[in-house]
């Protein structure tokens, strides 16, 4: 039978690098003390990075520049998992995971059911800024977008954001967005129309 030790490796490594994860992660392999030890000397032994408290990192390594820094939307999944919250990525984060900004800014906002919170992750700081209900109903892929399209604003949309999301949205994505565009405000609504054209509901 293997040890929870081993099994705590096994499912880090399964995870594969990148993987982030709170204790709350391995709450079916063993007692909270097994597993607070366990991945304490993972982290002496540099097989994983503790990024925060109780929150941590199996890192990606670049063969020439070393480790790499963490992703913040897998970070804050973690989060979300570790309080049971639901969250979608808000402002400027929302638009760099949509190809609109090259720029990962250094407080990244994500909307939240649950509680106001801020946790410093090297340079950067996650906030969950609790919302009300209607921002939290879309999907999160689309839910993503609309809050992207918040961010940019009515008079600095243009036709190449819209080709933009045309292009590179799955038919999936569209769907969704054309189901959850009841939860945008007013002005979004014809750009989501533009966006999913010709798309087979």
């Amino acid at each position: 039978m293997q040890s929870t030790k081993n099994k705590i490796i096994n499912r880090i490594y399964g995870k594969g690098r990148g993987w982030c994860y709170t204790p709350k992660s391995f709450s079916d392999l063993g007692s909270p003390e097994a597993i607070r030890i366990t991945l304490h000397r993972l982290e002496k032994k540099g097989a994983i990075r503790r990024l925060s408290r109780g929150i941590y990192e199996y890192p990606k390594k670049h063969p020439t520049i070393g480790l790499l820094s963490p992703n913040p939307d897998k970070i804050a999944e973690a989060i979300s998992i570790r309080y049971a919250i639901r969250i979608q990525p808000s402002g400027a984060f929302a638009a760099n995971i949509l190809g609109l900004s090259n720029q990962v800014p250094a407080k990244i906002v994500f909307l939240t059911d649950g509680s106001d919170r801020r946790i410093k992750i090297g340079p950067r700081e996650i906030i969950f800024k609790r919302t009300t209900p209607r921002n939290m109903a879309a999907a999160k892929s689309s839910g993503t977008l609309i809050l992207a399209l918040k961010y940019i604003g009515k008079e600095q949309i243009s036709q190449d954001h819209i080709k933009h999301f045309r292009e590179s949205l799955s038919t999936h994505i569209k769907m969704k967005l054309k189901k959850d565009s009841i939860y945008a405000p007013g002005w979004i609504c014809p750009i989501i129309d533009e966006i999913v054209k010709d798309t087979n509901a």
